[in-house]
C-alpha cells in the first residue's frame, strides 16, 4: 500500500515546541516510521520553509518527505497559508505526476491538510481520511481569556471535511464525541486510534538518571522539580502555571522548588519574554528557567529531572507531554480536559485538575510535592501505564483502518446540502 501524507502547514521534521510545531509533528513522524517498518510505503507532503532540505527527504525505507514550494520560505504565518492552498495542492499533483506515482489512500493531518487532501481525493479517485488534531468549534469552547478565537472560516472548513472524508480518525472516545457533537459526524465515519509514546527512548533510565540529568540542567539536587513542556501559548497554559508556583511561594516562600519551562513562543502575539514577564510580575522569576525546545533525546533529560510534569492545557486531542512523563517515570498533574484522562490514570500515575484557577492548581501540586510516597508510587506505576501505548500500535490500527477503507468505493464529493442533510447553515 502506498499512502500520500498531507502535512501543510508544518513539517514532520521541524522541532517540536515552537511555532506550529508540536504534538501533531510528532504524531506524524512517528506514525509514518511505524507505518513504513510494517511494509506501508509512505510519503509525507509538507510546505518547503527552506531551500536548503531539497525537495524530497529520504527518512528512512519506504519513507519519505516531500517538499512542495508554495510561497515564500520564510514569513508567512500560518493565518496566511489558505492563500497557498492552490499553489501547494498543484506542486503536489505535480510531483505525482513528474515522478509517476500513484496513491491507494490519502491522509490528511489538520484542516488546511483536509483541504487540499478533499480536492486530491475528487481528482485520483481514491479514499480520504482525515485527522483534525484539533478543532476550531473544541478550540473556541475550551480556549481562555487571553487566547483569540478560532475564526469562522476556519470550523466552516473543517465542517466540509467532516461530511466529505470517507473516514475520521480520531485520539480518543472524547474528541468522537466532540466531533458528534460540534460537528454532528456520523459516529459511523469515526474510529479511534490511540497515538503512543517512543518506549523505547522515554525510559526512567538507571537509579541515578535523575541526577545525573539535573547536573546537566543546572539544578539543584534537592529541590523539587515542576516541568512544563510544550509549546508557549496560552491554550497551553503556561500562565496557569507561572501562577499557581506564585501562590506557592506565598504560601511558603522558604519552599524548595524550581520550575523548568521547556517551549518556544507560539501564536502571532506571543514573544519569548511573554512569560518571562510574567514570571517577574508574580515574583517567581528566581524559581524559573526558560529552556529553549530541543530534541527528543535530550527532552529526556528534562522529563527525568522532574519530580512533576503539569500539562494545564485548556484542551488536548491526548497529550502526548504527558504520556512521555510517565514513560519516564514522572508523575504528572493535567488539567481534566479532552483526552488527558486517558492519557493520566487518575490517582494511579498523577492527578486531573477541574479547571484553571491557580489556587485550585497550587493545591494539586502541593499535594504531590510534598507525598514522596505517593510520588514515587505513581512514577512506577506511570511506567507500566506508559507501556500500553506504543507508536507501533497505533501504526498497527492505522493499517487497519486504511485497508477497511481501501475496499470501499470512492464516489464523488456531494456538497451537503444536496444530500439532504441536516441545516447547512451551520
Amino acid at each position: 500500500m502506498r499512502v500520500a501524507m498531507i502535512s501543510m502547514h508544518t513539517s514532520p521534521l521541524q522541532q517540536p515546541g515552537t511555532g506550529d510545531s508540536g504534538g501533531m509533528n510528532v504524531y506524524i513522524l512517528s506514525t509514518a516510521t511505524e507505518l513504513a517498518r510494517q511494509g506501508v510505503q509512505v510519503d509525507i507532503y509538507t510546505r518547503a520553509t527552506r531551500p536548503s532540505q531539497g525537495e524530497i527527504v529520504h527518512v528512512a525505507p519506504n519513507l519519505r518527505v516531500i517538499n512542495i514550494i508554495a510561497g515564500p520560505y520564510e514569513g508567512l504565518a500560518k493565518e496566511e497559508l489558505p492563500t497557498q492552498l492552490a499553489a501547494f495542492s498543484g506542486g503536489v499533483m505535480l510531483f505525482a505526476r513528474r515522478e509517476h506515482v500513484e496513491y491507494d489512500l490519502i491522509h490528511s493531518h489538520y484542516w488546511l491538510s483536509g483541504q487540499v487532501g478533499w480536492l486530491l481525493r475528487d481528482l485520483w479517485r481514491i479514499p480520504l481520511v482525515h485527522t483534525a488534531h484539533t478543532l476550531a468549534a473544541v478550540k473556541n469552547f475550551y480556549r481562555s481569556e487571553e487566547d483569540s478565537p478560532e475564526s469562522e472560516a476556519r470550523r466552516i472548513c473543517e465542517q466540509q471535511l467532516v461530511d466529505i472524508a470517507d473516514a475520521l480518525a480520531v485520539n480518543t472516545p472524547e474528541e468522537a464525541r466532540d466531533l458528534e457533537h460540534h460537528y454532528d459526524a456520523d459516529p459511523e465515519s469515526i474510529t479511534v486510534v490511540s497515538p503512543g509514546a517512543n518506549v523505547d527512548l522515554y525510559t526512567p533510565g538507571n537509579d541515578r538518571a535523575t541526577e545525573r540529568s539535573r547536573r546537566e540542567l543546572g539544578v539543584p539536587l534537592h529541590a523539587k522539580v515542576i516541568a512544563f513542556v510544550g509549546r508557549l501559548q496560552p491554550f497551553k497554559g503556561p500562565q496557569v502555571l507561572i501562577r499557581a508556583v506564585a501562590e506557592l511561594c506565598r504560601r511558603d516562600p522558604q519552599r524548595n522548588l524550581r520550575v523548568l519551562i521547556c517551549g518556544g513562543p507560539s501564536g502571532p502575539s506571543a514573544t519569548p519574554e511573554t512569560y518571562r514577564t510574567l514570571a517577574c510580575e508574580m515574583g517567581v522569576e528566581k524559581r524559573i528557567r526558560f529552556l529553549e525546545p530541543r530534541p527528543p533525546e535530550e527532552l529526556v533529560s528534562v522529563y527525568r529531572a522532574a519530580d512533576i510534569v503539569a500539562v494545564p492545557s485548556f484542551n488536548e486531542s491526548f497529550g502526548l507531554v504527558a504520556m512521555e512523563a510517565q514513560a519516564t517515570g514522572t508523575p504528572v498533574v493535567a488539567a481534566r480536559v479532552g483526552g488527558l484522562p486517558i492519557a493520566v490514570a487518575e490517582g494511579e500515575t498523577g492527578l486531573l485538575v477541574d479547571g484553571h484557577d491557580p489556587v485550585t492548581w497550587a493545591d494539586a501540586l502541593a499535594a504531590l510535592l510534598d507525598d514522596d510516597a505517593t510520588r514515587s508510587r505513581m512514577g512506577q506505576d506511570a511506567v507500566f501505564h506508559a507501556r500500553a501505548f506504543s507508536w507501533a500500535a497505533t501504526a498497527a490500527q492505522l493499517s487497519s483502518l486504511y485497508s477497511e477503507v481501501v475496499a470501499t468505493e470512492v464516489s464523488p464529493s456531494t456538497p451537503r446540502q444536496a444530500r439532504g442533510a441536516r441545516d447547512t447553515a451551520w
